[in-house]
């Protein structure tokens, strides 16, 4: 990637695990004024977007048993589920992260929501957040 390329890490997008869409959508929607974004399901997820500036904000939904989401929603219940950080170079930081002795969820990228690559690191590597990695 050359340098007119790159753009830094930068926080791309918030996952908030909500029980239905009534309770927050209507808030960020209405009352901010935070446009939607058409995203697609993913990973058991309905997921609905909402644009804050550069930053998406993402509702989950669970939309079956046994999903992350649901999972999540059982333990703590509605609340942030993950921070997500778009990175120039996945493979790189995926790189440093295990050189760092960090643990990955996601040894690999994988396709994620709007088909970008994606890779999550535990949260008992990160200070108790679940982080998710992206491209730029």
């Amino acid at each position: 990637m050359n340098a007119s390329t790159t753009r830094g890490t930068r926080v791309a997008h918030v996952g908030i695990a909500v029980e239905t869409f009534d309770g927050l959508l209507p808030f960020l929607r209405d009352v901010l004024g935070m446009p939607e974004v058409p995203l697609e399901d993913s990973d058991g997820a309905r997921i609905r977007g909402l644009a804050a500036d550069d930053t998406l904000v993402e509702l989950l939904q669970s939309n079956e048993s046994g999903t992350p989401i649901e999972k999540f929603l059982r333990k703590r219940g509605p609340g942030v589920h993950h921070l997500c950080f778009a990175v120039d170079d996945l493979d790189g930081t995926l790189a440093k992260c295990r050189a760092a002795g960090l643990r990955l969820i996601d040894t690999e990228p994988r396709p994620g929501a709007e088909g970008k690559r994606i890779a999550f690191l535990h949260p008992s590597s990160t200070g108790g957040v679940l982080v998710e990695l992206t491209e730029n």
